[in-house]
């Protein structure tokens, strides 16, 4: 699912496997992209499970998390921008709050594909 906002422009589904990044389009929304192209909003299926990397220290300090979490991608139930993930803690979050250049690992896209990751996603960066 891609914010509505994110219509406007080109979109591909998440891939299990694939490492994409969050990024501020020119609409000032933040959604997530392959790093090669910002100009394809990649949209990911409620309960997609991601290894996040890169996490802003004042979002670490009020959700209460590290630096690299496992979150699952959900769709929230309030405010004008609704995708978002959540914690294993519960905490979520909206991508807007989430920021740019986040890194993000699928583990899971929910296209029949499951990845085992070992000491994983680290290859991201």
């Amino acid at each position: 699912m891609c914010d509505y906002s994110l219509e406007t422009y080109r979109t591909t589904p998440a891939r299990t496997g694939e490492t994409y990044e969050t990024y501020r389009f020119p609409s000032s929304t933040v959604g997530f992209v392959d790093a090669g192209d910002k100009e394809t909003a990649v949209c990911m299926s409620c309960d997609t499970r991601l290894i996040i990397e890169q996490i802003p220290e004042f979002v670490r300090e009020k959700l209460g998390i590290g630096p690299r979490e496992e979150v699952t991608f959900v769709r929230l139930e309030e405010g004008p921008h609704r995708d978002g993930v959540r914690f294993a803690n519960g905490q979520e979050i909206n991508l807007q709050r989430l920021g740019p250049g986040v890194k993000a690992y699928v583990l899971d896209a929910l296209d029949g594909e499951t990845k085992i990751v070992k000491e994983a996603a680290t290859t991201t960066a």
